[in-house]
């Protein structure tokens, strides 16, 4: 009797992992997403709050960090932090937004700045802080998570010790849900924000009135500053050179403008310019930072005058969770754990978020510079590798808040940094005199505060180098293998080009490759007679030549556009530009073909030069030896050798 073969578990397996190619960019409006074609978007405020998971859920263990950095001048260091919130990183992503209102964001604004490969290193390195940025959100968000766990008066018996542990399953639960498929709402990250911002008012208010009440204690607090840091001048010097450590507080400016395609904006918008998308993005920024600004100072300031400085260090109650060892010291263990589970809520959806935004960024850049292997468009790979690294980082830091502190602002102010340098490049450009002065006098302040932050806390460009080098390496190793891949999308023929094919459809087409150099009537003459030498063609048989200039070498992809000319009034020729010779010369051959239904021949030059450093001015400069790259090109693209187009060298 027969029986049905049923596949191996292993080609399920594999079915099942490489489903649905990229379709995150479409599900998931975290960081750098891709916005629907059909989107009619929502109002700005409602936008806001899904930044907000990202940059307000900070407050859970930003006032703890700062109290450990600046100690007694904790809240002095988080007004300088303050400033430069509002008059540096605000402004520049207010021009972000004016300049890429797609939500592309600054890497996408260096990346045109920027051409060539310098540019594409350039942004290869950017993704490996921005990869280190969002998986250090992912896993301290997690283990912050896990301390308001662990530390709730109602289980710290029960979990005390078992913080990685939860961490960890933190991290998996985030994974295993990305592996089944998760769409994040905005609606959801409104509840959570709103929830989450209105608990935390209630902890000021109510640490407020207990500093207001208790009047000693800020006597007692400005009593032990001047002791220890004697005058104002000498506070506010070291209050500027620790407010590096206190970075955390910038985050979520690099997701504000990444959800500005979220933003209804106004009917009139157009694609070009979407005035009112701009006008409400700016709007959704300047708010987040407002409030953000008077969390941050009102929330340094409490915890500092009410909490024993003790309390802040490893092992105490304090430690990454200020604001939750408040909540239940002056409100109640009822109240404080209401507040454990709205912080663990938006930290792990903060989590969430930083992984689609994880998702959503790799494949907007590397697939385009074929720097990407094909399982790479598939969500699922991503997931685990990246659940995996979570996992490997959680263990290199112990699941602890305040080791990891270092690498996330490394990877927020690397960002910040290339934001402010992105704005002062397109201000220049723009012949804006003044903001350049600005936005470069913003960006000197952000560089200082990166090289400070590594200077002191190296952990975070470590991680980020092996982030960078691991791309860098993945993305040579890609773009090697997939060299003789046919690159071109499209091929368009102007009106004298399809004349050309049309001419040539009822006879055998022959091309001639042709590089081109005083393009004079010798040129042209020389170089027939000598392929119908070395070809054995008769006199009578006709060619068209065939021009490729090189554009931008480092581009992957791209359309092609043919345009026909007679010159000296004899010779046909069409000129073409590409990232590189042999894949424009095989896109046309095979455009020529289903046009025609006849296999067309073309006639090359052996080139001179080793074949190895030919093959690598074929790979860096789309140039090399030109002939047999494009009949590899042609045999990976047409199996068939009857269908194939003819490549001849003499």
């Amino acid at each position: 009797m027969a029986t049905t073969e049923r596949p191996p578990s292993t080609g399920r397996l594999r079915a099942w992992m490489l489903e649905g190619l990229s379709d995150l960019a479409k599900q998931h409006p975290g960081p750098h997403a891709e916005p629907e074609p059909a989107h009619k978007g929502q109002r700005w405020w409602r936008v806001m709050c899904l930044t907000g998971v990202d940059y307000f859920s900070t407050l859970g263990y930003q006032p703890g960090i700062a109290a450990l950095a600046a100690g007694l001048l904790s809240p002095v260091a988080t007004v300088v932090l303050v400033v430069v919130t509002l008059a540096g990183a605000l402004p520049v992503y207010r021009r972000v937004a004016e300049e890429s209102p797609r939500g592309e964001g600054s890497i996408a604004m260096l990346e045109r700045l920027l051409s060539f490969w310098k540019g594409k290193l350039f942004v290869l390195t950017l993704l490996g802080f921005a990869a280190t940025d969002f998986l250090i959100t992912i896993t301290l968000s997690a283990a912050d998570a896990s301390t308001h766990l662990v530390e709730n008066p109602h289980l710290t018996e029960a979990l005390h010790d078992k913080q990685m542990l939860i961490t960890l399953l933190l991290v998996a639960l985030l994974g295993a849900v990305f592996l089944k498929g998760f769409l994040e709402a905005i609606g959801v990250a409104v509840a959570l924000v709103g929830v989450y911002l209105v608990l935390n008012l209630v902890v000021v208010i109510t640490g407020l009135w207990h500093v207001v009440t208790a009047g000693h204690v800020i006597t007692d607090w400005s009593g032990a500053l001047t002791t220890e840091h004697g005058n104002v001048f000498v506070m506010i010097g070291v209050a500027l050179v620790v407010f590096p450590k206190l970075a955390l507080g910038l985050s979520g400016f690099e997701t504000g403008v990444a959800v500005m395609p979220h933003v209804q904006g106004d009917p009139g918008d157009t694609d070009e310019r979407p005035a009112g998308r701009i006008r409400d993005t700016k709007k959704l920024l300047t708010t987040a930072a407002l409030v953000m600004s008077c969390f941050l100072i009102t929330t340094s300031f409490i915890t500092t005058l009410l909490i024993p400085e003790r309390e802040f260090k490893p092992g105490g109650d304090a430690n990454g969770r200020a604001l939750a060892y408040l909540a239940h010291e002056y409100l109640g263990n009822a109240f404080g754990t209401l507040y454990d589970v709205s912080t663990i809520a938006i930290l792990w959806f903060a989590g969430a978020s930083a992984m689609a935004g994880l998702l959503n960024l790799m494949p907007r850049y590397l697939p385009r510079y074929g720097m990407a292997p094909h399982w790479a468009r598939a969500v699922r790979p991503m997931v685990v590798i990246f659940t995996l690294v979570a996992f490997l980082v959680t263990w290199i830091f112990d699941a602890d808040v305040d080791k990891q502190g270092g690498a996330y602002a490394t990877g927020v102010l690397v960002l910040i940094s290339s934001a402010a340098i992105a704005v002062t490049i397109a201000a220049r450009k723009a012949g804006q005199r003044g903001w350049t002065l600005a936005f470069g006098a913003i960006s000197a302040v952000f560089l200082y505060t990166t090289v400070v932050n590594v200077v002191e806390r190296p952990d975070g460009v470590k991680i980020g180098a092996c982030f960078i080098v691991g791309i860098m390496l993945i993305s040579l190793l890609s773009r090697l293998a997939r060299a003789f891949e046919l690159r071109v999308t499209h091929v368009t023929l102007d009106p004298m080009a399809e004349r050309f094919v049309r001419d040539m459809a009822h006879r055998r087409i022959r091309f001639i490759a042709n590089k081109p150099g005083l393009r004079d009537q010798v040129e042209y003459r020389d170089k027939a007679e000598q392929i119908r030498a070395d070809n054995d063609i008769p006199e009578q048989e006709d060619f068209v030549f065939v021009e490729v200039t090189v554009t931008d070498p480092s581009e992957f992809e791209a359309g092609l556009t043919v345009r026909g000319e007679v010159l000296h009034g004899r010779y046909r020729v069409l000129t073409l530009e590409s990232a590189s010779i042999p894949n424009a010369l095989a896109a046309l051959l095979l455009h020529v073909r289903d046009a025609t239904g006849r296999t067309p021949h073309i006639y090359f030059e052996w080139t001179e030069g080793s074949p190895f450093a030919n093959f690598l001015r074929f790979f860096l400069f789309g140039q090399g030896e030109v002939a047999p790259v494009t009949r590899e090109v042609l045999r990976e693209a047409e199996p068939d050798p009857e269908r194939r187009p003819r490549v001849h060298t003499g």
